[in-house]
């Protein structure tokens, strides 16, 4: 059974890479999900962190520097590592077949969710 998260993330792909050479392929988001059982928890988790406590400002999904510590390595964000890895690998894939960065991990967690 397709689920709707499955749905709106091809649907997302598919119009951020309608210009490009399509090489994501189309259950890139149900591997995940089927490796880790709660993963649809953890990424609508993550986008109520996000959205409903800044006003999805992306701030959660930000990696530290070595110059700054941000939210995303803060203590008690420390039990949403699974879904930072997924939105990571997700946004490194869409960057690297559309050769540059053009979709923030902000966007692709909403879509995700």
């Amino acid at each position: 059974m397709v689920s709707l998260t499955s749905i709106l993330l091809h649907a997302f792909l598919w119009l951020a890479l309608a210009a490009t050479t399509f090489s994501l392929s189309p259950n890139f988001y149900e591997k995940f999900v089927r490796k880790e059982r709660h993963m649809g928890a953890s990424l609508l988790r993550l986008h109520f962190h996000n959205c409903f406590i800044n006003g999805c400002d992306g701030s959660l999904l930000l990696d530290s520097t070595c110059s700054s510590e941000t939210e995303k390595n803060a203590h008690g964000n420390l039990n949403f590592v699974r879904g930072f890895l997924v939105i990571d690998k997700i946004k490194a894939k869409v960057d690297r077949v559309c050769g540059r960065p053009v979709v923030s991990c902000a966007d692709i967690l909403v879509v995700a969710t």
